[in-house]
């Protein structure tokens, strides 16, 4: 189950970049398209990130943190995505999802024992 989640937001991680790139290049129906396959993303990432939590034997707070953290840079993929569509800033959004993904990937890699590493 964990190299399900690890692929599902590597794929996401992707084709945000690629949903960022189509809306630039002024591809409004490729930017849209994309949009709703990461969405469907964001399901299967929540899905498994909950099957990994409740498989994990006792939770510990920094599973909780981790999920925390997690939901925390899905949102801000849907709000830069958003303001980007819009054409408005993004600055705080883009130095939040640096601080939060490297937060999440601190913490599933390294601080949590149930990691990819350690499997």
């Amino acid at each position: 189950m964990i190299h399900g989640h690890v692929t599902a937001w590597v794929l996401a991680l992707i084709l945000f970049f690629v949903a960022i790139s189509l809306n630039k290049s002024g591809k409004a129906k490729g930017f849209k398209i994309v949009q709703m396959i990461l969405r469907v993303l964001y399901l299967l990432i929540i899905g498994t990130g909950i099957g990994l939590l409740f498989s994990v034997y006792k939770i510990d707070v920094w599973y909780i943190l981790k999920a925390v953290v997690g939901l925390w840079v899905i949102g801000l993929f849907e709000m830069i995505l958003g303001r980007v569509a819009n054409n408005r800033r993004t600055s705080v959004f883009w130095i939040q999802f640096i601080i939060a993904f490297l937060l999440v990937l601190y913490l599933g890699f390294v601080k949590l024992p149930m990691s990819i590493f350690n499997v």
